[in-house]
């Protein structure tokens, strides 16, 4: 049987699995959005549904503002220990006067799709944190913080019960990171990240005898990477592994699909599974030779009883916020002001703009999607009665504050117009203008690999192109650090607050995959 890569596509980095039973359960990281750190359930390794999130109040954590793409939450790990799952991972503020740059903490569930508890601090500095628990009860804090380090902890408090002892700096690779230790055959296996989380990226293995080192590293690393390979797939590292009912191995991991040359993504960095073994001298052997490719062929899945998705699907989600809950898919920007949007009136979803344009890096009335899919198209039906100038609501493509386009329904000049507007970077224009008087506009974005296409309607059935603009100008390369662009709606008053909230019937999102 063959499955596709990436297993779970769109703006889903650093993964990190576990097993508990016949059940796997993933989470990836989610930096400035919120809610945080999105968790996925599979009985195959192949599909995943989303569950749920670890961080859903805003009292367990605040995400820093004022860095786009850099801050918030980075590289969770999940683990399950005696019936107790548990997620550590760091919330990053680079210096926006949260806490210190990077405080790593733990939260734990018996429920991974239910809540989750507040974070128990830990004096542990650094990024990409991971536990690992022994045989012989101890737990360890295993981090990053210019080199690869180890400390033994208290799960319950978090308190250290050793001072930290650095054990390995890589293979000589920059940003030796993404650490997690495993024990197996009486050897502690440590993988890495190193080489950055760009096209040079990999991952790396070393072992001991000894927890605390010293540790040997892989004569064959590193055991995977698509670095210097022509594949569709680039910048594979950050991996993680487990072990399934049946015996085999299994790795995930982070990768990118550039849309053009020079290699530009959008999409950010998703998620990938690759097959695992061990050869004669007990070292990981990965993917197709330390290879990951868009397409595998194995007979080793667990529950494989079904044909996976090696072909084309259609894909059709629609939203119209009936429920009294928004769908795991939404995400806002930093922790939510609940001033700033309902869905219980009754009207779809209501976004009261605030004074805070898009081009800030604020809070704002701003809901939004990851882009999943290259092609794709994704449609919205706003009411909104403008009564100032400058208010506008609409539909956006966004990487980040600095780096977005959209067409929304405003005022200007005291007239009702419907308007496509782009910035990249410090350089922004209003390419399109045209009279709307309707409180009811319909609004649409064709994505296609090159090109993002901005169209409107007034009865929802004939649509006019108003505007166009490069994917390349929405990528990381481009503007962006560590996530992938959105689809959102949005509403603004761009320094008043708006005096009606704008409402959104509903949401569409169509792609083809495969």
């Amino acid at each position: 049987m063959k499955y596709k890569n990436p297993i779970i596509p769109g703006f889903h980095p650093d993964p990190s699995i576990c097993r508990a039973g016949d059940d796997y359960y993933l989470v990836t990281s989610s930096f400035e959005y919120f809610p945080a750190i999105p968790v996925f359930h599979s009985r195959d390794l192949v599909h995943w549904d989303q569950i749920g999130h670890c961080i859903t109040r805003n009292d367990q954590l605040v995400l820093a503002k004022g860095t786009p793409n850099a801050t918030g939450i980075y590289a969770p790990t999940i683990r399950f220990h005696k019936g107790i799952f548990y997620v550590i991972t760091t919330n990053v503020s680079n210096g926006t006067g949260i806490g210190e740059n990077e405080q790593n903490f733990i939260i734990w569930t018996k429920d991974p799709g239910g809540e989750w508890s507040d974070p128990i601090w830990l004096d542990c500095p650094g990024i990409d944190p991971s536990l690992f628990f022994d045989d012989d009860g101890k737990v360890y804090y295993c981090g990053t913080h210019g080199e690869i380090y180890l400390c033994e902890i208290d799960i319950d408090t978090g308190k250290r019960k050793t001072e930290r002892t650095y054990i390995w700096g890589g293979t000589g690779g920059c940003c030796p990171e993404g650490p997690h230790i495993y024990k197996i055959n009486n050897w502690y296996y440590l993988f890495i990240s190193e080489g950055g989380t760009e096209y040079g990226h990999m991952l790396t293995a070393a072992r001991s005898r000894n927890i605390w080192g010293p540790y040997e590293g892989y004569s064959g690393n590193p055991v995977l990477t698509n670095r210097s390979r022509g594949t569709s797939l680039k910048a594979i590292g950050h991996g993680d592994i487990t072990r399934d009912q049946n015996g085999n191995w299994w790795a995930v991991c982070l990768g990118i699909r550039p849309v053009s040359y020079p290699f530009r993504h959008n999409l950010g960095r998703e998620t990938m599974l690759v097959p695992m073994a061990w050869n004669d001298n007990d070292w990981p052997v990965m993917g197709n030779n330390g290879v990951v490719e868009e397409e595998v062929e194995t007979d080793c899945l667990p529950a494989c009883t079904e044909m996976y998705h090696s072909k084309k699907e259609e894909i059709t989600v629609r939203d119209t916020f009936d429920s009294e809950k928004l769908d795991y898919a939404w995400n806002f920007i930093y922790n939510p002001y609940p001033q700033l949007w309902d869905i219980a009136s009754g009207r779809g979803l209501t976004l009261y703009g605030n004074e805070i344009a898009l081009s800030e890096a604020d809070s704002i009335a701003w809901l939004g999607r990851r882009q999943e899919h290259h092609n794709c198209i994704a449609r919205t039906e706003v009411h909104f009665v403008r009564e100032q100038d400058g208010e506008e609501a609409g539909l956006t493509v966004y990487m980040n504050n600095r780096h977005h386009y959209e067409a929304a329904v405003t005022r200007q000049d005291g007239e009702d117009c419907i308007i496509f507007r782009r910035q990249i970077g410090s350089l922004w224009k209003t390419e399109n203008k045209i009279p709307c008087t309707g409180e009811r506009i319909y609004l649409e974005v064709e994505a296609t690999k090159e090109t993002y296409i901005f169209r409107c309607s007034m009865d929802g059935t004939r649509y006019e192109e108003i505007g166009r603009g490069e994917t390349g100008y929405l990528t990381t390369e481009t503007g962006g650090v560590f996530t992938g662009n959105y689809i959102a709606m949005y509403a603004s008053g761009n320094g008043k607050k708006c005096v009606r909230g704008a409402d959104f019937k509903w949401f569409e999102y169509s792609a083809v995959s495969g």
